[in-house]
């Protein structure tokens, strides 16, 4: 048995070589069109299910190079089907297209001077989360497995997903939307890759973690009704936002006392309290909005559980009327522990063992985690932090910005797992 182990080890290792050494040179030829896509996007960023120039970019990429292409997948994704010329297993590779309303302030030649209108106000818009390095990378990954469609032992599916920030208000879209309207069928998926540039992580690192990786996202909102007074009289009535200040230490304490953070990490944030109209009235309600992150299924039921019971009991303690809404943003980004183990020697491979490395969980969330939640998927890190930047910034800022070297890592990556999951 141990024989054998060892001669699937070194046989592995020998493909890995003879196919990266096959492709050095494709890979080295694409950066450049990789570079110039991702500047292109950059300076023209659309927001969530707006994406229509980004979308039309990428259909006629894949197009060109004789990928049967579907068009307006969940408002504005496109999917590129790639059939090799063996029969096999079905794969998915998956790159976010959306901008956020973030204006930004950096120095770049290709900055973003877009603006548009989100939620009724004028904002600027920028890619701050990297999503346009993705977009390159997989049109990257796209072209230089087209050209070596004789390596490939099945299918694989391209998928460039819209609204990963999640869709406006009163729409649906991202990856719930793809995988309602069959993203995942026809032909029917086995496993699906992914991955996410960090400003926070140096050029040419992997990192990754098997199970939980992100969180879980819920968005909750809490209404409260109380008795309207003069300021000067609360006596009057019944203060709807002490009853709100009372809420917030409650639900506090289901994270403090009754969560097991040994475990995994949970937070219960409010982001946004809204009541009242003059410094001498006390209103009649007020309003709570915020988020629940959790990286494991029973805590995450335990902690909404107590929230729907507490919230209505201490506004009526104190003589008043909540109510509590929770809807999910993301689920769980769970990488499958038997598809990291069957990545992790490639991954180690292409990168250099001593680059990749294991994290901890994040509190943050990612839509990817649906595609999960139907079949096996592996969700990883690729590191973009510029050297000068011994603070980086952070995601989701206006000085948000990324190393552009680090993007060929990941083409290299994704095509090398995607030739070697589809062999196996």
């Amino acid at each position: 048995m141990r024989t054998l182990v060892i001669l699937a080890a070194f046989l592995l290792g020998c493909t890995l070589q003879t196919q990266g050494q096959n492709l050095e040179k494709e890979y080295t030829a694409i950066e450049s069109k990789v570079i110039e896509w991702r500047r292109y996007f950059h300076e023209h960023p659309e927001l969530s299910n707006r994406e229509f120039k980004t979308s039309e970019i990428i259909a006629n990429h894949l197009t060109d190079l004789g990928i049967e292409v579907q068009t307006k997948v969940a408002h504005t994704g496109v999917v590129g089907i790639l059939k090799g010329n063996k029969p096999g297993k079905v794969i998915a590779l998956r790159a976010d297209m959306d901008a956020l309303p973030v204006t930004e302030r950096s120095d770049l030649p290709f900055k973003s001077a877009v603006t548009s209108e989100f939620l009724g106000e004028k904002v600027g818009v920028m890619h701050a989360c990297g999503h346009d390095t993705h977009i390159a990378i997989l049109m990257g990954v796209a072209e230089i497995l087209a050209k070596n469609k004789d390596k490939i032992k099945g299918t694989i599916k391209f998928i460039f997903q819209p609204a990963e920030e999640g869709p406006p208000p009163g729409e649906e879209g991202g990856a719930l939307l793809m995988i309602k309207e069959g993203v995942l069928k026809n032909p029917d998926v086995d496993a699906i890759f992914g991955l996410h540039i960090n400003s926070g992580i140096p050029v040419g690192v992997i990192r990754y973690k098997s199970g939980g990786m992100m969180a879980a996202v819920q968005r909750f909102v809490i209404d409260v009704k109380g008795k309207q007074t003069h300021g000067s009289q609360p006596w009057g009535g019944i203060d709807p936002i002490l009853i709100s200040a009372k809420i917030i230490d409650g639900i506090q304490t289901i994270i403090s006392r009754e969560t097991d953070l040994t475990n995994e990490a949970a937070v219960i944030s409010v982001g946004k309290i809204t009541s009242g109209v003059r410094f001498n009235i006390i209103p009649e309600s007020a309003q709570m909005i915020g988020t629940i992150r959790t990286l494991d299924y029973d805590m995450q039921k335990l902690i909404t559980n107590r929230m729907q019971e507490m919230v209505p009991d201490i506004a009526k303690a104190y003589g008043g009327h909540a109510t509590i809404e929770i809807k999910s943003n993301t689920d769980i980004t769970y990488n499958d522990p038997d598809l990291v183990e069957q990545m992790l020697p490639i991954m180690q491979k292409v990168a250099g063992s001593e680059n990749v490395q294991l994290r901890k969980a994040s509190t943050g969330g990612e839509d990817f985690s649906y595609f999960q939640r139907e079949i096996p998927g592996f969700f990883f890190y690729l590191g973009g932090m510029t050297p000068e930047n011994t603070t980086p910034y952070p995601h989701h800022t206006p000085d948000f910005i990324i190393d552009e070297s680090g993007m060929l890592l990941g083409v290299k990556t994704l095509t090398e797992m995607s030739l070697n999951y589809l062999k196996q």
